[in-house]
């Protein structure tokens, strides 16, 4: 029997993977902009911003913040050819659909179940990258594609004006995206509908038809109008609601027959009854800005000899947050660009992650979010929102690598790590996820919600290995990376006991972490670290 083939997208070098090394972040204070006091109760200021690659930021991200992400918001660079001044924007078609691969597999394990991922593009890539986004997330997750018209003016120097770009939309879960997706605000066009034709208390109200599309035996029932006509629903069409609801309606005055009593049934619907307009895939430029206006704010925030070349205008962010993710939700954006994404998210109430490789990270993103948080941000969404500035972020930039090589080309973590990030290292090296608890000393790591893993320099005696089996109980299992142990394995169904290599030792200088286990002060766990992400021995400071 003939294997089955699914179709996919192929390209040179597409089974080529990366080798990335495990890095970790470090918080440079000089850089980190926080406001001076609460402007609100909700004032938002664990946001962060990162300097590097944005590959190996993800993946240093990717286990504290699996599954935690509302709203991931990108706008890669297109692969147009054009030479832009931020952004080498001209790689190679297939290293440009690698090098995406690699990072849409990552934000797609950061997502929450009712998560979702927008990604900015032009009519060059927009193909391709559907059907990538179809192997990475899966085709069922596809929700849809908008067109943004991002030009309003017409480009008389092309045969075929170039007016539009695309937004690739995909959700991990279809219903609980639909269920908690916010409908768009009322719009004066769409009030204007609304009309109070008589007096009426309870407002403006519209017309609807009293009919779908379709023939349903048991909503095809005849209707009497006012003035004596019996009418049936209109050819290849039902009634759209059973004949007692029909009845209700019209006993409380909610059918219109026209103005002369004589016109097919129509339901009333009041606008103070609509809860908002569910939003559609055609995104004019009225409606959530245009790239000319993108530019004017650019040119407000950074003067005109200092504009970004691709900014988005904030409107076109403010929808996708809008309809994607609620007030304290996390967004991601790891293209930040100019920062727009960060600036909405925090006019907006969302804490937000933003990555960037750029020098731009320094010349305009984080100029632009002091304005912001300081409320001297006039444009974008500033007024909207009644934003008056507040919150903060930490600015992170890409520690180098973990590893390094000995005199017999063995990897080993660089000597100029401590002791925390000695229990980072071990955890990616031995397949854990990093995730200290902040109650139990010794669940610095899992693989499982079962199974974790603790480092330690010191040597562990038989009472303290006892002690620690006893903790950990008969539903868990731990694996301990130390440097010597006075008990064998076996002694412990629950424990597994593995030696960090000599060789990693001996060339590492692990500070003056104290990751020993002292017996009297067992088995009370230690007093509550910081909330994770402002650890110091994880996050120290950059003194540069």
């Amino acid at each position: 029997m003939a294997q089955k083939q699914k179709l996919e997208l192929t390209w040179i070098g597409k089974g080529n993977r990366p080798h990335l090394e495990p890095r970790i972040l470090l918080e440079d204070s000089e850089r980190s902009f926080h406001a001076l006091k609460r402007a609100t109760e909700n004032d938002i200021f664990d946001n962060e911003l990162i300097f590097g690659d944005n590959l190996l930021a993800l993946k240093a991200l990717e286990d504290r913040f699996r599954g935690k992400v509302k709203c991931a918001c990108i706008d890669p660079p297109y692969n147009t050819g054009s030479a832009f001044s931020h952004y080498d924007d001209g790689l190679e078609h297939s290293i440009w659909l690698g090098l995406m691969r690699e990072r849409l597999e990552i934000i797609w394990q950061m997502l929450t179940d009712d998560g979702s991922l927008w990604v900015f593009i032009d009519d060059r890539e927009m193909a391709y990258l559907r059907v990538l986004l179809d192997e990475v997330c899966g085709r069922k997750c596809f929700l849809c594609t908008i067109v943004w018209q991002k030009r309003y003016s017409r480009d008389n120097n092309s045969a075929i004006g170039d007016v539009h770009d695309y937004i690739i939309v995909f959700v991990k879960d279809q219903d609980l995206f639909k269920a908690q997706r916010q409908k768009l605000p009322i719009d004066d066009r769409t009030a204007r509908q609304y009309r109070n034709r008589a007096i009426d208390s309870r407002g403006p109200w519209r017309a609807v038809p009293m009919n779908g599309e379709g023939f349903r035996p048991n909503q095809m029932y005849p209707i009497e109008l006012p003035s004596g006509r019996i009418v049936y629903p209109p050819e290849g069409r039902h009634w759209s609601v059973l004949e007692p609801e029909y009845e209700r309606l019209r006993q409380e005055g909610r059918i219109y027959f026209g103005r002369d009593g004589n016109s097919q049934p129509n339901t009333i619907r009041y606008l103070s009854e609509v809860p908002g307009l569910t939003p559609w895939s055609w995104w004019p430029c009225e409606e959530v800005g245009h790239t000319d206006e993108a530019k004017k704010e650019s040119q407000v925030l950074f003067g005109k000899a200092n504009i970004f070349s691709t900014p988005k205008p904030e409107r076109i962010i403010a929808r996708i947050l809008h309809i994607a993710s609620s007030a304290g939700d996390l967004v991601l954006d790891s293209f930040a660009g100019s920062g727009t994404t960060g600036a909405v998210a925090q006019k907006m109430g969302r804490q937000w992650i933003m990555v960037e490789l750029g020098e731009h990270c320094h010349t305009h993103i984080i100029p632009r979010l002091r304005k912001v948080i300081e409320g001297t941000d006039p444009g974008g969404i500033t007024e909207a929102t009644n934003w008056k500035g507040g919150g903060g972020f930490r600015y992170y930039r890409l520690a180098p690598s973990l590893l390094e090589k000995d005199r017999f080309g063995n990897a080993i973590i660089s000597k100029q790590y401590n002791a925390a990030m000695l229990a980072e290292a071990m955890c990616k090296l031995m397949g854990f996820r990093y995730d200290p608890s902040e109650s139990i000393y010794w669940q610095q790591g899992k693989s499982t919600e079962a199974d974790f893993i603790y480092v330690t320099t010191q040597t562990l005696s038989i009472d303290q290995l006892h002690q620690l089996s006893d903790e950990v109980g008969t539903a868990r299992s731990l694996l301990i990376c130390g440097t010597a142990f006075r008990s064998r394995a076996q002694q412990f169904s629950n424990l597994e006991l593995k030696k960090i290599p000599s060789s990693v030792l001996q060339r590492c200088e692990w500070g003056k972490d104290d990751y020993s286990l002292k017996v009297e002060n067992l088995p009370a766990a230690p007093a509550p670290q910081q909330p994770r992400g402002t650890q110091p021995s994880l996050f120290e400071a950059d003194s540069q």
